[in-house]
């Protein structure tokens, strides 16, 4: 991504400040995904969305959140015998997601508050950063959600609430760049590239499904099982797709079947790709440079998945497996932008 130069030296600060933001929405994500994969999510059993700063304090602090722990099917059904010590450790991963949650609403707010005061968010713009802060405000609240749905029968999280939680905080990470890039270019023309709308149009499309599919996997564990590549339980297309249950739970509740479109979606992307380079090829500039970009890290990507499959999801590649899908976003994203034009864009002033 080349740099460009504001045009309004005042907005500077509104720029790196949105970049922090959304690099801050990053770093919420991996964590999210490491609280995830150590099981540690349902650690915390209530929700105190202003205290809660801080974590237990002293032994009896500690033993007291224990307790309350022990009294939910976790606990009960899957860590049974946990000790103290055990319990800490998962703790302290929920404790930092949230957090780092609440971390990022101060960044937002406060400074969002002053540029507003001096000018440098200007009035007609003050909607959408409030929308911006409402939809963080609302990804506590909807994480919370969340959780609630692992604290009832089942000792897991609803794979629905957890897709919609994903779903939302790579949104959220979206229109922060987005927003952060239209500041930095504010009074400048953008030519479109017409020769690249419609495969950036298909390749953020086909990232964004495929980040809410692989939340489907990853919330019913189905990474667990169908662990060799490329051939999945013994065939290319195996038998039984779809063939569990009926409805939406005929693919969001089968471990095959969500596995299953989870890869053929990770094909048609690199497919994408291809077709977006090609064209790219022929623009060339930024343009040539962005589509070589998203292909060289779907590549990876899809590297990093079937090494995250085949050795039956290990912490430390399902997080880098996370990390790099927001870098494929963040990639796709940048295309698209390069390759629309949105005409209010065009300040001559």
């Amino acid at each position: 991504m080349s740099t460009v130069q504001i045009q309004d030296p005042s907005r500077r600060a509104v720029v790196t400040w949105l970049f922090i933001v959304a690099a801050l929405v990053f770093v919420m994500v991996v964590v999210g995904g490491i609280t995830r994969l150590t099981e540690s999510g349902l650690s915390m059993t209530d929700w105190h969305p202003v205290t809660g700063w801080l974590p237990p304090l002293g032994e009896a602090a500690w033993q007291a959140e224990f307790d309350k722990y022990k009294a939910f099917p976790e606990y009960q059904k899957v860590n049974l015998g946990m000790t103290l010590d055990e319990f800490k450790t998962i703790y302290a991963w929920e404790f930092s997601h949230r957090l780092l949650g609440r971390i990022i609403g101060l960044v937002f707010f406060l400074p969002m508050a002053v540029f507003m005061l001096t000018g440098r968010i200007r009035r007609k713009e003050i909607p959408w950063f409030l929308f911006l802060l409402v939809a963080g405000g609302s990804q506590g609240a909807l994480g919370w959600f969340m959780v609630q749905s692992g604290l009832v029968d089942r000792p897991d999280v609803s794979q629905y609430r957890l897709a919609a939680h994903l779903t939302l905080a790579f949104l959220i990470y979206a229109l922060l760049l987005w927003t952060a890039w239209s500041v930095r270019e504010e009074g400048r023309e953008r030519l479109a590239l017409s020769a690249m709308r419609t495969p950036s149009a298909i390749l953020a499309a086909l990232v964004l499904l495929q980040i809410v599919v692989g939340a489907f996997v990853a919330g019913i564990n189905a990474g667990h099982i169908y662990n060799t590549w490329p051939l999945m339980d013994g065939a290319l297309v195996p038998d039984g797709l779809f063939a569990q249950g009926s409805g939406l739970a005929a693919l969001f509740d089968d471990h095959l079947s969500i596995q299953f479109v989870h890869r053929v979606v990770a094909y048609a992307l690199l497919g994408v790709a291809a077709w977006t380079m090609l064209r790219g090829r022929g623009v060339g500039g930024r343009a040539r440079s962005a589509s070589m970009g998203v292909i060289h890290v779907i590549v990876l990507q899809i590297l990093l998945g079937i090494a995250t499959l085949v050795m039956v999801v290990p912490v430390w590649l399902g997080a880098l497996h996370q990390a790099t899908a927001l870098l494929v976003w963040t990639a796709a994203l940048w295309l698209l932008r390069l390759a629309w034009t949105d005409a209010r864009m065009r300040a001559t002033g």
